[in-house]
């Protein structure tokens, strides 16, 4: 149902005003004693709620208490505060309205020209692993039901939902009031806060809906708020910018440390080093072109700075390529990997910490980007993809913690099981197939890639690609197709260039062929009857 219509008329112009009873409830207490104390020296009156309202008084500051405003204490465990007419009438009151100011008078209801709320740590909740009756419990109702109000009647009233927004309010509270842009302009930011956390509390629900084991959710709500504004998207005539989602602990997290502003490409590559770096156990490194690897490899044994000589093997995989390429690491950049990198040309090297020495090499390639990434950074546990006039949703392509389990589990279907070290370069093969797109064929040697085949249209094209790449370095190798084989021809052009394993998924109706290829050949094949396409 529609809200009543006021003649437009009946309005009162209202610019500057002037503060002089606020209403403060937070749950972050960053700012606010000297909040408070800017309020007290220009005679606002501070009306408060429990903590908020103690701490105020604890630094020897006058406060309200919203108790002694509506005449009813707090209820229900702090459930109900200020959820009353006493506090809602005051505002939500249009000051620009005569019918509003005199209705005003007639209850006994002082109007708020100041609102300072931040709601309930809900999303800190459920990141520490808390239970669901404790989570319920951080879904605020008051606080958003004040934000909201505030902001609506932003004609009359500032809200402020940051700290980060004091000093502005209190240099407007020292000039005699705010102003309708900088009303409107907190309104704005308020409403996205709301949404943010109301967000938040629907993807919860959603989530714990996944975790019971029903069915993907009927309703998905998404809501990001704006980061930055690259300098165009993927081409120069087109716009971009990057947004962050509430709770997300990725690479839109990550803290650029130095170099040029982060284009749309960088950000599409970073993600996809990340990917391919962090399904490795070992210190491992990537390098990306294009949002493909041209270099996968984990540490060589026994070496002595593991990070560099990661990076050094997933180099020497295609040392063209990596020209220009994007690098993530799943350990800290030492200083020897940021000299090893002194005379390759690099976009971005993304990783969870770098050694002050390393980043004191890097200052003298002032355009390379290094981004670090957040403490918690996660891989997300759903993927989503936007197509016209909807988006796609799907559980992320994880590998199991405990792989190695899983590979003994494998069908041998050719050949002879392999030891212990031909198993583990299966197995790295394997999840670097997961990190290129498809077709996606993979070459390794050591858990190192030595060949990569991606993105044709056809495997047998990715399979003399990944050959091609490798060289000499193919013969002995071990192979991963992210599919089945749909014909011999492709497993033969790997059986003919050396390689002396081949991992895939199986399930092709000439299996039988291509089965009957590697005996021949002598080469040992598993089946892990499950395919990695990644498009």
């Amino acid at each position: 149902m529609a809200g009543p219509r006021l003649d437009s008329s009946l309005y009162r112009h209202r610019d500057l005003v002037p503060i002089r009873r606020a209403l403060v409830s937070v749950s972050d207490k960053t700012g606010l004693v000297e909040l408070a104390e800017a309020l007290t020296e220009a005679g606002v009156e501070i009306v408060s709620t429990g903590s908020t309202a103690q701490t105020v008084r604890d630094a020897g500051y006058p406060v309200t208490d919203v108790a002694s405003v509506t005449g009813v204490d707090e209820m229900l465990d702090g459930r109900v505060k200020t959820l009353h007419p006493k506090i809602h009438g005051g505002l939500l009151a249009d000051l620009r309205l005569e019918d509003h100011e005199r209705q005003l008078a007639e209850l006994g209801i002082a109007p708020f020209e100041l609102v300072v709320a931040n709601l309930y740590p809900f999303v800190e909740t459920v990141e520490s692993g808390a239970e669901p009756d404790e989570i319920v419990e951080q879904i605020d109702i008051g606080g958003p039901s004040m934000v909201r109000a505030a902001a609506k009647n932003y004609a009359n009233v500032a809200i402020v939902v940051s700290p980060e927004a004091y000093p502005a309010i209190i240099a407007s509270v020292k000039a005699g009031g705010t102003d309708l842009t900088q009303r409107r302009e907190l309104a704005a930011r308020a409403f996205s806060h709301t949404a943010t956390y109301d967000t938040a509390v629907a993807q919860w629900f959603a989530e714990s809906t996944l975790s019971d084991g029903v069915d993907l959710p009927a309703h998905l709500t998404i809501k990001a708020e704006r980061l930055a504004t690259l300098r165009y998207g993927e081409n120069s005539h087109q716009r971009g910018a990057i947004y962050t989602r509430t709770g997300g602990h990725g690479i839109a997290q990550a803290t650029q440390l130095q170099g040029k502003e982060m284009s749309y490409n960088n950000y599409v590559d970073a993600d996809a080093a990340l990917r391919a770096a962090y399904d490795m156990v070992l210190p491992s490194v990537a390098i990306i072109k294009h949002a493909n690897p041209c270099g996968i490899a984990t540490t060589a044994p026994n070496a002595l700075d593991p990070i560099a000589s990661a990076h050094l093997r997933a180099h020497e995989c295609d040392p063209v390529s990596a020209y220009g390429g994007v690098i993530a690491a799943n350990g800290t950049v030492t200083l020897k990997m940021a000299e090893n990198l002194k005379d390759i040309f690099t976009e971005v090297i993304v990783a969870p910490d770098f050694e002050p020495a390393a980043l004191e090499v890097f200052k003298a390639k002032k355009n390379l980007r290094l981004l670090q990434l957040p403490s918690d950074w996660q891989q997300e546990r759903m993927d989503i993809r936007l197509v016209s006039g909807g988006l796609l949703l799907q559980d992320a392509d994880r590998f199991p913690d405990d792989i190695v389990s899983v590979a003994k589990n494998w069908e041998l279907v050719s050949g002879e099981r392999p030891d212990d070290a031909a198993m583990e370069n299966l197995i790295f093969s394997w999840k670097a197939c997961r990190a290129v797109k498809s077709n996606a064929i993979v070459l390794a040697k050591d858990n190192a890639t030595v060949g990569v085949g991606m993105g044709q249209v056809n495997r047998v094209d990715s399979c003399r690609l990944a050959v091609e790449r490798a060289g000499a370095r193919a013969a002995g190798s071990v192979a991963a197709s992210d599919a089945f084989f749909p014909f011999a021809d492709g497993p033969q052009v790997l059986l003919d260039a050396g390689v002396s394993a081949i991992v895939q998924p199986g399930g092709s109706v000439r299996d039988g062929e291509v089965i009957d290829a590697a005996r021949k050949a002598g080469v040992t094949m598993f089946f892990t009857g499950e395919r990695h396409f990644f498009h």
